[in-house]
This record gives structure tokens, sequence and C-alpha cells, in this order.
């Protein structure tokens, strides 16, 4: 069954996050996956007081639920981290 990473962020640097989009893509590329959805997001509605934290949303698609666990916990992708956490402000979701 097919899976989903959803990325909620909020760019805090522009270098490191253009060096971690780079790498990521290629990373998730080799794992089977794709984006299906990057870009700003548009509040609709909210009860939450803390739901516009975040202003950018990223679904990236993969062929089923290990592909996606398996490509975040790649060493290619743990390497990583540490730009994206210099880039920007985050939390990742796996759904499927």
């Amino acid at each position: 069954m097919t899976a989903y990473i959803v990325v909620d962020l909020t760019p805090i640097n522009a270098e490191k996050m253009q060096e971690y989009g780079a790498a990521a893509a290629a990373t998730i590329a080799d794992h089977g996956g794709e984006f299906v959805v990057k870009g700003p997001i548009s509040l609709l509605t909210s009860s939450d007081a803390q739901a516009d934290q975040y202003s950018t949303k990223v679904i990236i698609q993969f062929p089923d639920h290990d592909k996606a666990r398996a490509w975040y916990n790649s060493d290619a992708y743990q390497a990583i981290i540490p730009t994206r956490d210099l880039g920007m402000k985050s939390q990742f979701h796996l759904i499927g």
C-alpha cells in the first residue's frame, strides 16, 4: 500500500535549506520516493493556536510503508539531518 511522508516546515536558513533539499532529493529517489506536492500552506481553519507554526508543507509518496521508513532511517538520509536542522524547523509524519 502506498505510504506518504508529510513534512511541516518553516525555513530558518536559505543556504542550508538549499543544501539539504538537493541532498534529500537524491536519497528519496534512491528509495522509490517522489514528491507529490510542496509549497506554502494556506490555513483554512483550526482550533489549534499552534496550527500556523509552519509555513510550508511537503508530501512525499513511497511505494509502501517499509520503503518510506527505510528512506528516513537510511545512512544517507541520517547523514544530512544536521543540515536539515540548520535549515528549517520541521516535523515529519508517516502515513500508510
